[in-house]
């Protein structure tokens, strides 16, 4: 079963008692990214404790690897800010990584990774694969990323093991619900503007409440991709086991301007004497068959060409 966002009709899911987050309608667009991530007034400590303690129900777990999905690509950018001016609803992710062998304790200097696609479902590098349903050309959305790098990046842990990226909302795909893709590294080191060497910990994938998909779905530019997309209950990759199982903890920057973004928090408790394949259960589409492989360009966008991009973790 599916759920389009032109639908009101579509079953809702309540994720609040599973994760104590709070769900909220989103917002619009770069023009909204200054309020989304304007939270740099607090504590790194203070940030860190936030994150544990609003995805507390993953913590202490160790977290399943499922597929890493066709469109990875390798060779992703050291830097905070991922977004490149991709349009969409502004989300701040904090990422806090434990070691579940270790009385789960902060897994310091782990390399996190996230990818995923834009408002309408395209993934850079991978810009010829048909998302599904009716939706603009990627390039009609006038920004100015490129297009082997958008919405791919790493965050090196602190001492307290939390990341932050900021980055959008993602749009969705056929036959997916709204994720993220994330892996966690550990035993590299950064190298020319990514991260080089080390073992592959975990893979996973970070979704998204119903509720708070169908109300960004609606939104500009997000309704110019129209269609059905899949809701949680039916993808084949989230298994119904909230933050375990990589449900984010959600919360509006603004109650009352919910247009402003989201900020996400979530526990990954990982293993880091073992090593993930991204062979993990589930699917996740087919990309085109002239797929890029390699590294970035030297000319794409890193944190130095990113306003943002140097502001605290």
């Amino acid at each position: 079963m599916t759920g389009s966002h032109k639908d009101k009709s579509i079953t809702r899911r309540r994720a609040i008692a599973v994760t104590g987050g709070t769900v909220a309608a989103g917002g619009l667009a770069v023009a909204g990214y200054q309020s989304a991530f304007a939270d740099e007034t607090t504590s790194t400590t203070d940030a860190d404790a936030t994150a544990s303690a609003s995805s507390s129900s993953g913590t202490c777990v160790l977290m399943s690897s499922v597929t890493e999905g066709p469109y990875y690509l390798d060779g992703a950018l050291v830097r905070k800010d991922i977004t490149e001016g991709k349009s969409g609803v502004p989300l701040t992710l904090r990422i806090t990584v434990q070691d579940t062998t270790d009385s789960c304790n902060p897994v310091a200097g782990a390399a996190v990774e996230i990818w995923h696609c834009d408002a309408w479902g395209y993934y850079s590098g991978y810009t010829t694969a048909n998302p599904g349903g009716s939706a603009p050309a990627e390039s009609e959305d006038g920004s100015t990323a490129n297009d082997l790098t958008y919405l791919r990046g790493y965050q090196v842990a602190n001492a307290n093991g939390v990341v932050k990226f900021e980055t959008i909302v993602p749009g969705w795909y056929t036959p997916r619900t709204c994720h993220i893709h994330v892996k966690v590294h550990t035993g590299g080191e950064k190298e020319d503007g990514t991260y080089e060497g080390g073992t592959v910990n975990y893979t996973g994938q970070l979704f998204f409440d119903d509720d708070i998909a169908e109300t960004i779905f609606a939104l500009e530019p997000y309704s110019q991709h129209s269609g059905s997309y899949t809701t949680l209950d039916n993808d084949m990759v989230y298994d119904g086991g909230g933050a375990s199982s990589g449900l984010l903890t959600l919360t509006p920057v603004h109650k009352k301007d919910p247009s402003k973004g989201y900020k996400g928090f979530i526990t990954l408790g990982i293993d880091p004497d073992a090593e993930s394949t991204g062979a993990g259960s589930g699917g996740g589409g087919t990309p085109p068959s002239d797929a890029p492989t390699g590294t970035p360009p030297s000319d794409a966008p890193s944190d130095s060409a990113s306003p943002s991009a140097s502001a605290s973790s």
